[in-house]
């Protein structure tokens, strides 16, 4: 449970940063604590989604992976986050992605800063 609740946590932290530095990304423009309750739902949303659908997205694209040398991988963390997107808007958190190069982007700034703080904080697995 305590792993579930730190890597919660870290997508929480790196979608943060994501909406911060990318223009096409965009939180609640509420207070603080609105914000941080926003990103912390849609890091569960993320979650799901990339338990749920990545996998077989991956496996769908199993040649993709061969043929790019695993550069496709860029591309499905994009659609993946292009999708907590289009969940995020459908159960009303105020979280959005606009366009395809601000997804890639984005995807790009979470898997960096989620590597950064999981190798900060550590995992007891």
């Amino acid at each position: 449970m305590k792993s579930f609740v730190i890597k919660t946590l870290i997508n929480a932290a790196a979608i943060w940063v994501a909406a911060w530095i990318v223009d096409g990304i965009t939180l609640s423009d509420g207070s603080w604590g609105h914000q941080a309750l926003t990103v912390i739902a849609v890091a569960l949303v993320f979650g799901v989604v990339n338990f749920l659908i990545k996998p077989f997205v991956k496996l769908l694209s199993l040649p993709l992976f061969v043929l790019t040398l695993g550069l496709i991988t860029f591309v499905i963390n994009a659609l993946m986050l292009w999708l907590t997107s289009w969940a995020s808007d459908r159960i009303g958190l105020d979280f959005h992605v606009s366009g395809f190069w601000s997804a890639l982007l984005g995807a790009l700034i979470i898997s960096v800063v989620s590597w950064g703080l999981d190798l900060a904080l550590g995992d007891d697995d």
